[in-house]
């Protein structure tokens, strides 16, 4: 609809595109990038804003919208944990800005608890922790950051203390007297268990004492937690513990990418604490873990003595951009395009229009040229600007040019990290299908996201036609949940048509929810579909939808076999 606005002589038509940015007719920066500029403080949450930094415009909850940020005791000081410890840690993190900056959850791991008494309640170590533990998460609580508890799954921990082992749901309530906001639950003597039900217990648990806490499971993987840990937890290892180490660095990141589909708002894939500062690796290597933190969506919990920090470990843990580039509200999780012996790159869509981090990684030994296209990223092809977010300055290709050719000189065992900002390709007018179209993103479970045809398997076209319970359908997208497609459509669509349901290269135990949202905002969600279901037809309304999402959600029970089709997936536009 148009409709004349103005003051005096001065009129214009309300609508996109018109150089006025009309927040009475709902234009934001978001559907109206055109228009309207982000900025703290415009009551929509874009890159750049997280609760620390925009509370205005971002939610601040327990748990977190977004990768909880905080300190862990376990890294540098193990069991060497006191009340005094504590407290100097937690003055360090107001007194050095790491508490502006968003890292707000200060957290004693292993080695705090002695004994239960007999009631079962558990004790505190009384000589170093004199005053009691609800005392010191007040102290915590005072300063305006929040206060987090360790135990563990069996029935002792790793350092053999009380464990939690038939004691969870006086543990929960024990810590949620204490004015606890985080529970670190790890995995050590669980012989026997099945941590997909044991972790519930915990959640249950948690639920039941009416405080709010982060879940943080710790079991390194096993079980595949990213698969039921979103209807579990908040965030969950997805690998063994971290080493101060480059080859650790990396190990733990090659264990998390494949699960980039699993990761949500709310929801996260954990490789473990941070180990910048702790001295075992260089400037440039600790650089990388950062990047690659942050580029994975990750908790960043430091794990580093923060009241004895040097220069270079506050420029590393403090960079704004990069922890911007964590915390952006989408909480999409990047995706590597590309690797090789001399360089790997890796991209996620930001929340602004035409915003992409990127991240490029040597681990070589030697400096190494690293490249990528606009195209790589989601990008149309043309100009960019780039932004070196360690360098904090505007940069242009090192060597060679031109939007196919975008090549940075990354150092040994480093990286660099950019936000490129250019255009969205746009779907044309009259009807077209999403498997023909440009792709701001894609990721699922096992390979690439397929294009008319079914998942098939871990390697780029290997899939067969779309069939839905004997159906053949000629267009539409292929994955294996958890997955997503993002789409830009710039408000330009009025509808979609689309088919659901499990492919039927699919065995008995495939299931999976199906989603369809219009700028975050959920236009369908499906029962649990398994293949005894028929295929559901959607027809949903796009009407001023800038970014279209496609998810598929395994369910929380398993992924082997959810093979995942949106069928048709047909698009109508002005």
């Amino acid at each position: 609809m148009l409709f004349a606005v103005g003051c005096g002589s001065e009129l214009h038509v309300a609508k996109c595109g018109n150089g006025y940015c009309e927040k009475d007719n709902a234009e934001t920066c978001l559907s109206c990038p055109e228009d309207c500029t982000c900025a703290c403080g415009d009551g929509v949450c874009t890159f750049g804003e997280y609760c620390a930094i925009c509370p205005h415009d971002c939610a601040c909850t327990i748990p977190p919208k977004t990768p909880p940020m905080g300190f862990n005791t376990w890294n540098h000081f193990h069991c060497d944990v006191s009340e005094a410890l504590i407290r100097e840690v937690a003055y360090a993190m107001v007194e050095k800005g790491l508490m502006e900056l968003g890292y707000q959850y200060v957290v004693i791991d292993d080695c705090w608890q002695v004994a239960r008494d007999p009631d079962g309640t558990i004790v505190p170590d009384p000589e170093r922790f004199p005053s009691g533990i609800k005392a010191l998460a007040d102290y915590v609580h005072q300063l305006g950051l929040y206060f987090g508890i360790y135990t563990c799954a069996g029935d002792k921990t790793c350092q053999g203390r009380p464990g939690s082992l038939g004691f969870e749901g006086k543990d929960m309530q024990t810590y949620a007297d204490f004015g606890v906001d985080f529970v670190k639950v790890d995995w050590c003597y669980t012989k026997g268990l099945d941590p997909k039900e044991r972790y519930r217990i915990f959640a249950d648990a948690i639920a039941k004492t009416n405080r709010n806490m982060v879940l943080s499971i710790c079991n390194w993987g096993i079980g595949e937690p990213w698969v039921w840990g979103p209807y579990t937890g908040t965030m969950w290892r997805t690998s063994m513990d971290i080493t101060d180490s480059f080859i650790s660095v990396l190990f733990n990141m090659e264990q998390t990418l494949p699960w980039a589909g699993f990761a949500r708002e709310g929801h996260f894939n954990d490789p473990d604490m941070l180990e910048v500062g702790n001295g075992g690796m260089s400037f440039d290597e600790y650089v990388a873990h950062m990047s690659l933190w942050a580029m994975l969506a990750s908790p960043l919990i430091l794990g580093n003595d923060v009241r004895e920090m040097d220069d270079a470990t506050i420029t590393i843990v403090g960079n704004e951009e990069v922890i911007a580039i964590d915390q952006d509200p989408w909480v999409v999780q990047g995706v590597r395009v590309y690797a090789s012996e001399s360089g790997q790159v890796f991209y996620r869509p930001l929340a602004e229009y035409g915003a992409r981090a990127v991240l490029l990684l040597n681990i070589s030994d030697e400096e190494s040229v690293v490249g990528f296209s606009l195209e790589d990223i989601g990008l149309r092809n043309g100009s960019a600007r780039i932004r070196d977010v360690w360098r904090h300055e505007e940069v242009a290709p090192e060597e060679g040019g031109g939007s196919d050719a975008l090549r940075f000189r990354v150092p040994a065992h480093g990286a660099r990290m950019f936000v490129v900002r250019g255009e969205e390709e746009v779907p044309p007018s009259g009807v077209s299908y999403l498997s023909d179209l440009k792709w701001m993103y894609s990721v699922g479970s096992l390979g690439p996201v397929e294009r008319d045809m079914s998942n098939g398997g871990s390697e780029k076209g290997d899939g067969k036609r779309l069939q839905i319970r004997g159906k053949v359908y000629e267009k539409g997208i292929g994955m294996l949940a958890s997955g997503r497609v993002l789409v830009y459509l710039g408000g330009r669509c009025k509808r979609l048509e689309v088919v659901v349901g499990l492919d039927d290269e699919a065995k008995g135990e495939g299931s999976v929810v199906f989603r369809i949202k219009a700028d975050g905002r959920v236009l369908f969600e499906s029962a649990l579909l398994t293949l005894k279901d028929e295929a559901v037809e959607v027809h949903a309304d796009l009407t001023g939808t800038r970014v279209l999402w496609l998810e598929a959600d395994a369910g929380g029970d398993s992924y082997r076999d959810d093979f995942a089709d949106f069928a048709l997936a047909r698009l109508e536009c002005e």
